[in-house]
C-alpha cells in the first residue's frame, strides 16, 4: 500500500503529460513484473509483452522517438500482430497504419488536489487478501472488459504478487453486500495513476464508479492524479475537476 505525501507538481500541459506518461510506464512495469511478461524499455518506448494472453502493450515515452527506436517497436509490433497489439502514443507522433492497426483518441486527464463533494453512499474496500483480489480481478476481466483474460483464469491478469507492490492499490466497491466495481492505482513519485475503474452492468448508474474515484481520491491525498478516460467514463471525471491535457492516440 502506497501512502501519499507532499511534493512540489510541475505545472502546464507539458509537463502533466510528462507526469502521466511517466504513471502509464509505472503502471505497466508493475503488471509485466508481477505477471512474469517480457520487459523491453528503450528511450523512446516501453514495451510489455504479456504472450497470448495479455498481448503486446506498447507506450510511447517521448515525442520523438529516434529511428532506432521506431525501427524495433515497429518491428515488435509486426512480429506479435496475431496475438494482439496496443501501441499508446500519447504525443501522436507515430503513424502503425501500415502494420493494419486503427488509431483511436482518448483523453488523458489530470486533476489537482482540492475538495469533493460527498461521496455516494456505496462501500469501498481497500484489497488486502488474495480473495478480494479475485473478486477485483474477475470484476474488471469482465466489466471493463479485458478481453484477452477470458475466459477467465484466476491470476492471470492480476497476479497475488499485486498484493504489497510498492506504488500499487486496488479498491473494489459493493451494493448491498455485492460486488459492484473495481479499481487499480499507481503511484509513482510526484503523481497517482488511476486504471481499470469498472463498474459492472448491473450496477451502473449507481454512483459505485463516482464512490470509487472518491475513495482514489482520499487515498491520493495531496498528489495530482491522472488517468485515461473511456467515453462513458469522462463526464463523471469532469464533474470530478479533471481536465483534459491532450487526446492520445490508441493504434490497435
Amino acid at each position: 500500500m502506497s501512502t501519499p505525501s507532499t511534493h512540489a507538481v510541475p505545472a502546464g500541459p507539458t509537463a502533466s503529460l510528462r507526469l502521466a506518461v511517466r504513471n502509464s510506464a509505472a503502471f505497466w512495469t508493475a503488471l509485466a513484473r508481477t505477471r512474469g511478461s517480457e520487459l523491453i524499455r528503450r528511450p523512446g518506448f516501453l514495451a510489455s509483452d504479456g504472450r497470448e494472453r495479455g498481448g503486446l502493450r506498447i507506450l510511447l515515452l517521448s515525442p520523438d522517438p529516434g529511428p532506432d527506436d521506431l525501427a524495433e517497436l515497429t518491428d515488435l509490433a509486426r512480429r506479435r500482430l496475431s496475438d494482439g497489439v496496443i501501441v499508446e502514443d500519447p504525443f501522436g507522433s507515430v503513424d502503425m497504419s501500415a502494420l493494419g492497426l486503427a488509431p483511436g483518441r482518448l483523453p488523458i486527464m489530470i486533476r489537482h488536489p482540492g475538495p469533493l463533494p460527498a461521496p455516494p453512499a456505496v462501500e469501498i474496500t481497500h484489497v488486502e487478501t488474495t480473495a478480494q483480489l479475485r473478486t477485483a480481478e474477475n470484476i474488471v476481466v469482465h466489466g471493463f472488459p479485458l478481453t484477452n483474460f477470458q475466459p477467465y483464469r484466476p491470476g492471470d491478469a492480476f497476479s497475488e504478487d499485486l498484493l504489497g507492490h510498492p506504488g500499487v492499490d486496488l479498491f473494489l466497491a459493493a451494493r448491498d453486500g455485492v460486488p459492484a466495481g473495481a479499481c487499480m492505482t499507481v503511484v509513482d513519485g510526484t503523481v497517482g495513476g488511476t486504471y481499470w475503474v469498472t463498474t459492472l452492468p448491473g450496477h451502473r448508474s449507481r454512483g459505485v464508479g463516482r464512490a470509487l474515484m472518491h475513495a482514489v481520491l482520499a487515498h491520493l491525498g495531496d498528489l495530482p492524479a491522472t488517468l485515461t478516460a473511456a467515453k462513458a467514463g469522462k463526464p463523471l471525471y469532469d464533474s470530478l475537476g479533471f481536465d483534459t491535457i491532450t487526446d492520445a492516440t490508441w493504434w490497435m
